[in-house]
């Protein structure tokens, strides 16, 4: 049923994106939901068991490490708290379901720090309740589904009720129609009639070895098995065989935790959770045999890397384009990961990441809104020490970074950088897909449109017209500074047309201009 829902969710992930808010091209909902379910999928059909409580496992962990964006990670805590729901069953009854749906409305709701009501977590928390307030009558479970997708439409409806920025867009709540799309998919299984997608390659999870020279590998073994076991957290198994290699991720929950470890001792570290419970699923690979035939260019740099003392502090970025990339990495960020608006990081992005930074405190800057809960749920799987500031914008990473001091310590430079998210004003310039009325905004499909600080400001047909009109909207009293960043779409020689004219029109300001590459938007803009 779960395959059958993600596969109907892969089909409709086109119109999911579309019920964006903002009438921006980048919007991404439903490829954020269906990447992550597809990793949950991935996950089931990697295990050879039939098991209720194993696919429950594997969905949880699979969508956890896949998760991206703010909806992907919901939905991983909805499936989280349904898997935990339904552990020790053999079948599942109606009173069974309902109780799984609530337990994983609960979840999604403690991982949020700030619920918001009119998004998915709307829909799934009322659909939930609906279905405990049903499942002592309704013993069917053919008719139980049926009422409840009634139920999740109706929910759906409502939520530009709930959120005013819905009911503005004219549009109903993206990640909610994602889950209805789900429930949809998942009753078409039940009563026979799956929905076919063949596009879930069987692609390992943690075997992602850089390419390597064999005489220099460091620890021979690539190890990975499953712990079952309710005698030990995956923390403690994480500090317990830490000390036999790197690489090391250790995931799971309650009486599951899948282990993997680069190591020249598999039997000890074997040996060590033997000790807690059973194991299965073990797999040692050879890694000096598995890459002898690899490039030893990535290596290298690896070597180079690893060999370097552990350093104070290290930093991972998240940009939208080579040229932003590039400053980020100018600005001494070690790990940049491309993605943002267009491909939101997924949670085991940041875990690579993470494991390829050798400091004691590591530096998230998510730039983006949509990728914090990502980069969040990342900080609690890793046992390293992981700041994340919260910056929703490419300027405001920057402006992070700034505020940064090395001889600081970890706690000084987090509220520094915090602080400093608020000394910076965000513009971007794009394109509308789509009619539509916003904050008294007219739009038409195709029009150039401002956003400012999260609004959109101005709408027009002219590219140069809208960036200058949206400049003057964020330039005020105490602004200093600023700066320009061009998209892949815009030639130097127009971007610095507008540099000349905000120069004049601003003499008493700083005005820079730099390359950063990122599609779909044309210019973003920083005001300090």
């Amino acid at each position: 049923m779960l395959i059958s829902g993600a596969n109907n969710l892969e089909n409709h992930k086109g119109l999911v994106d579309k019920l964006n808010v903002f009438p921006v091209p980048d919007g991404d909902t439903g490829t954020n939901m269906s990447l992550t379910l597809a990793s949950a999928v991935r996950e089931i059909l990697k295990s050879s068991s039939d098991n209720i409580k194993d696919i429950g496992k594997a969905a949880s962990k699979g969508s956890l490490m896949g998760a991206r964006g703010n909806s992907g990670v919901i939905l991983s805590q909805l499936l989280r708290g349904f898997s935990k729901s339904i552990e020790g069953k053999d079948k599942l009854n109606t009173i069974d379901l309902a109780n799984a749906l609530k337990e994983g409305s609960d979840t999604a709701y403690r991982a949020v720090i700030k619920p918001i009501e009119g998004t998915i977590l709307t829909v799934a928390r009322e659909t939930s309740e609906y279905a405990v307030k049903i499942a002592k009558k309704e013993k069917d479970i053919k008719r139980f589904f049926e009422k409840l997708i009634d139920k999740a439409n109706k929910s759906l409806d409502k939520t530009p009720e709930l959120l005013k920025a819905l009911k503005e867009a004219g549009v109903v709540d993206s990640g909610g129609k994602g889950l209805v799309v789900i429930y949809e998919g998942a009753y078409r299984a039940l009563i026979g009639e799956s929905i076919k997608k063949d596009n879930y390659a069987l692609d390992k999870e943690f075997n992602k070895e850089a390419n390597i020279s064999t005489e220099n590998i460091k620890f021979a073994y690539c190890t990975e098995f499953i712990l079952e076991s309710n005698k030990i957290t995956s923390d403690k198994m994480k500090e317990i065989v830490e000390k036999y290699g790197d690489s090391l991720v250790v995931v799971g929950d309650d009486s599951l935790i899948k282990i993997h470890i680069h190591t020249n001792n598999p039997g000890l570290v074997l040996e060590e959770a033997i000790k807690y419970g059973q194991l299965n699923k073990i797999k040692i690979d050879n890694m000096k045999v598995q890459h002898e035939n690899r490039l030893i260019e990535e290596y290298n740099e690896k070597v180079e890397e690893e060999s370097k003392e552990m350093k104070k502090y290290g930093f991972i970025a998240t940009a939208m384009g080579k040229g932003l990339a590039s400053i980020f990495k100018d600005f001494g960020v070690d790990y940049v990961i491309e993605g943002g608006q267009t491909m939101n990081p997924s949670t085991e992005d940041f875990i690579e990441g993470i494991n390829n930074i050798n400091a004691e405190n590591i530096i998230i800057l998510p730039n983006n809104s949509n990728v914090i809960m990502a980069a969040n749920q990342a900080k609690e799987i890793s046992n390293k020490n992981i700041i994340v500031i919260p910056c929703k914008t490419t300027p405001q990473g920057f402006s992070a970074l700034l505020a940064f001091n090395p001889e600081a310590d970890y706690v000084s430079n987090e509220r520094a950088m915090k602080y400093a998210l608020s000394n910076v004003k965000t513009g971007q310039v794009t394109f509308a897909v789509r009619d539509t009325n916003i904050n008294g905004v007219d739009i038409k499909e195709g029009d150039i449109i401002g956003i400012g600080e999260g609004e959109i400001k101005k709408s027009g047909k002219d590219k140069k017209e809208v960036t200058l009109s949206l400049i003057e909207e964020l330039v005020d009293e105490d602004s200093e500074i600023i700066t320009l960043f061009y998209g892949e779409e815009i030639d130097e020689e127009s971007a610095n047309e507008i540099k000349d004219i905000i120069e004049e029109k601003y003499d008493y300001l700083d005005v820079e201009l730099y390359y950063g590459g990122q599609p779909l938007y044309y210019y973003i803009v920083s005001v300090e």
